[in-house]
Order: structure tokens, then C-alpha cells, then sequence
């Protein structure tokens, strides 16, 4: 599929579904994108379609059946949109380093595929109160889904969570505890961490899209 060059072809675009529940509109909105007049337009569309399947299917849409409706942050960035972002301070990496996660259609240094998105599980917000607490959602998510990485915030407790082809496994935040929370080779990288997340749903098991 080519980039799409007109209002038509872009709509056409956004009604790619990429899973049973998420079509590739639902990621195209950026606020940087409509306040500076950016389009964040893929690239290369066949490689964005790619990496954000495997980012629904494996990743959200366990999530959403699991936990309920997701609020999407921010999805897929063209690497304009990153760019403009990163040279004027608004809270986005270089390119390089963007790439195979927010920029969807570009692969890493290696040139391995992989996607991010931001989120935030309204279903854990109306919850708990605590601000370590995003903890619970985050051992959650290192036991049952094969998340790349993963990085907290403070507001609504919203997160990263990257699908990639060779995955690192790491969690990190920016809330209290600030920090790696863990990673390979950590000694509490392996192990049962079900008393974190005491009378969360079990995983449910999305339906075959």
C-alpha cells in the first residue's frame, strides 16, 4: 500500500482493522500532529499495518478483554510528527531511537519490526489510589502478555507498552518508585508475583479476529 497522498486515501487507510477491536484510525490522532498543522501519515503503510497488528493482537486486545475498554494516549507517530517533536522539546525521543516503537514504520538499528502505543486502563484508575500502585497493573502485565517494554507516568498512571520482534522484557517509570522495576537478570525478573495483583481479573483470552 502506498502512502496515502489525498483525504480519501488517508480515510481509507484508517479503516484497516487491525484486530478484532482496533482499527489503525484509532492510533493515527497526535496532538503535536494537529496543533502544528503536522500530517502523521505512515510512510510506509505496509510495515505500520504490520507492527500494529502484532501490537493489537498480542497486547491490547488481551488487555481490553481482560480489563475493560483502553484509553488510547498517543499511537503511531510519523517520523515528521517525531521529529518536530523531539528538536522542539515536546516530549519525544530522536527517530532512531523512536523507531520500531512510536514510528511504527521504521525499523531499529538492527531492523527489527515493532510498535508502541500509550495507554491508560480506566479499570485500574477507579481502583487504587496509592501512587506505587501502578505496580500492580505493571507485574500484571510481566506475568501474562510478551510485552518488549514497557514505561509508566504519573497521570492516570498512563504507559508505554511496545510490541517488538526481539523483545527486551523491561519495565520502567516514572512514578514513585522511580526506576528500572525490573529487567532480565534482575532477581526479581523471574518468579511468582501474584500478591501484587491480588483480586485482579484472571487474563481473558481475547476472540480469534
Amino acid at each position: 500500500m502506498r502512502k496515502p497522498g489525498s483525504m480519501k486515501g488517508l480515510e481509507d487507510l484508517g479503516r484497516v482493522r487491525l484486530s478484532q477491536n482496533f482499527f489503525l484510525r484509532d492510533f493515527l490522532h497526535s496532538e503535536i500532529a494537529d496543533f502544528y498543522r503536522i500530517p502523521n501519515i505512515p510512510e510506509d503503510p505496509d510495515l505500520a499495518i504490520e507492527a500494529g497488528r502484532r501490537l493489537c493482537e498480542e497486547l491490547l486486545e488481551p488487555l481490553e478483554a481482560t480489563f475493560g475498554r483502553l484509553h488510547i494516549r498517543s499511537g503511531y507517530r510519523s517520523p515528521e510528527v517525531n521529529r518536530f517533536g523531539n528538536e522542539n522539546n515536546l516530549n519525544c525521543s530522536t527517530n532512531a531511537g523512536t523507531a520500531a516503537h512510536h514510528i511504527w514504520d521504521m525499523r531499529d538499528f538492527d531492523g527489527c519490526m515493532g510498535a508502541a502505543v500509550c495507554i491508560v486502563v480506566p479499570w485500574l484508575v477507579d481502583r487504587y489510589r496509592d501512587e506505587s500502585d501502578w505496580q500492580r497493573l505493571a507485574w500484571w502485565i510481566h506475568d501474562h502478555l510478551p510485552y518488549a517494554s514497557v514505561c509508566f507516568f504519573p497521570k492516570l498512571w498512563a504507559f508505554n507498552i511496545q510490541w517488538h520482534e526481539r523483545p527486551k522484557r523491561v519495565i520502567q517509570s516514572y512514578v514513585s518508585p522511580r526506576g528500572i522495576l525490573t529487567k532480565p537478570g534482575m532477581a526479581n525478573w523471574e518468579g511468582d508475583h501474584s500478591e501484587w495483583y491480588e483480586g485482579f481479573p484472571a487474563l481473558t483470552a481475547p476472540r480469534v479476529f
